[in-house]
């Protein structure tokens, strides 16, 4: 057998954003354990780069984290809606930006073990500003810092978020890469 095959499940909680379950779960190699499951639907998140190389950073107030972070624009992702879609409309709302250049920088899972939620990461260039619409609730600064020091930031635990510190790990990669390519294919 190559996936775990569910036996029984239990729905503890049902709420808005996630799903408890117990779970009986048979392992690939036969073994059966006994699982606790928080089912998400997914989100996506955005490296907001401008012309500047300065990453649009946001300062949110997250309850459950005890206070602010230093955090990516992003969100869940709604019913019928690709990750990418969900990063468009998130970094409109929470940021107040369009971007005219999206670079899929992959997906990741916040915590495998316990949680099923998947968050896709996106790198956007060619930004334009509108204006914000945060939800009700939602407490955001918008800042926009120079990319190395958002690194830097990463280094120093200033950024304790995943989400962030993936996307913006994997952005510098990807912008890396780029400028390899390009000074690869400037010779005579």
């Amino acid at each position: 057998m190559s996936e775990a095959r569910i036996i029984n499940c239990e729905t503890l909680y049902a709420g808005k954003v996630i799903d408890v379950n117990r779970e009986q779960v048979e392992l690939p190699d036969g073994a059966e354990v006994a699982l606790e499951i928080v089912r998400h639907p997914g989100g996506a998140a955005t490296v907001a780069l401008d012309d500047q190389d300065r990453v649009c950073l946001l300062r949110q107030f997250r309850h459950a984290a005890g206070g602010w972070l230093w955090e990516l624009p992003a969100g869940r992702i709604d019913p019928d809606e690709t990750p990418q879609r969900t990063a468009v409309r998130e970094l409109a709302e929470e940021a107040g930006l369009v971007a005219e250049e999206w670079n899929d920088l992959g997906p990741m899972h916040a915590s495998p073990g316990v949680f099923t939620e998947v968050i896709h990461l996106w790198l956007a260039r060619g930004l334009t500003s509108q204006p914000v619409a945060h939800e009700p609730g939602e407490l955001i600064e918008v800042h926009w810092l120079p990319f190395s020091q958002a690194l830097d930031w990463c280094h120093d635990a200033t950024i304790t978020d995943a989400k962030t510190l993936i996307g913006l790990y994997r952005a510098k990669a990807m912008i890396q890469n780029d400028l390899d390519l390009l000074s690869e294919g400037s010779g005579c």
